[in-house]
Parts: structure tokens; sequence; C-alpha cells
């Protein structure tokens, strides 16, 4: 019969065998995946831009440095949820409070569409009126 230290120890070690089973899973998981996705690249390049751009067709590693120049330019993506880390949503609470009195300036643009109709067309022709008198003025050759 045995002990408890050895059922222990037994458990533990089934325990990490199963973990490392597990990485050495996902590991070659991952491997196919970027293989798949070499090849998926690959095709779609040699069936699209020859005919598109009139550019050459590529081999697989060809394929698989686009796509990982692709992922160095514009990412890997990472992340995932709603793309606010605690960080943000602290910044964003003070900068809710830094903006509500800018808030309350915006609330007399309600009116600028009553004055430009009354006062602004005008204003703005006479304004330009005086531009060009001032510019005739300035050079009496034109």
């Amino acid at each position: 019969m045995k002990s408890k230290i050895e059922k222990n120890m037994e458990n533990t070690v089934k325990f990490y065998v199963y973990k490392a089973f597990k990485i050495l899973g996902y590991i070659i998981l991952g491997i196919c995946i970027a293989f798949l996705v070499g090849y998926i690249v690959m095709r779609l390049w040699n069936w699209l831009m020859p005919d598109l751009f009139g550019l050459p067709q590529i081999d697989y590693w060809k394929a698989l440095g686009i796509l990982l120049l692709s992922k160095i330019i514009f990412g890997f993506g990472g992340g995932g949820g709603d793309g606010r880390s605690k960080g943000k949503k602290s910044k964003n609470k003070n900068r809710v409070n830094v903006c509500s009195t800018t808030r309350k300036d915006f609330s007399q643009w309600k009116h600028y569409d009553e004055f430009w109709q009354a006062e602004g067309e005008q204003s703005y022709k006479n304004y330009v009126d005086k531009l060009n008198t001032k510019k005739s003025s300035e050079n009496p050759a034109s």
C-alpha cells in the first residue's frame, strides 16, 4: 500500500507531465497554424497579385516573410476584449473632469447657425472686399 507522500508525489508528477504534454501540443499546434497561414498567403498572393498588379509569383518562404513583415509593421493583434486597460480607464476618468469646462463652452455653439445666417455672410463679404481693395491699392499695376 502506497503512503500518502508517494500518492502526492505521483499526482504531482502526473500533473507536470500532463502540463508538459499540453504545452508541447500547443507549440506544435502553433507551428502547424503558422505553416498553414503561410501557405494560404502564398496561394492568395499567387492567385491575385500577378493578375491584378503584374507582380511575380512567390514561393512559400517569401510568403512567410511577407506575413512576418506585415505582422511586424501592423502589429500582432494582441489584446482582445474591449481594448481598454486599467491605465486607460484611469486616464479617461481624469480626462472627463478636465474636459467638463470645455464642454460648457461648446453649448454656446448651438447659436452659430443663426448668427451666420443673420450677420456672418455679410461680415465675410465685407472682409473679402476689404482685402481686395487693400490688394489693389498695394499693386496698382494689377
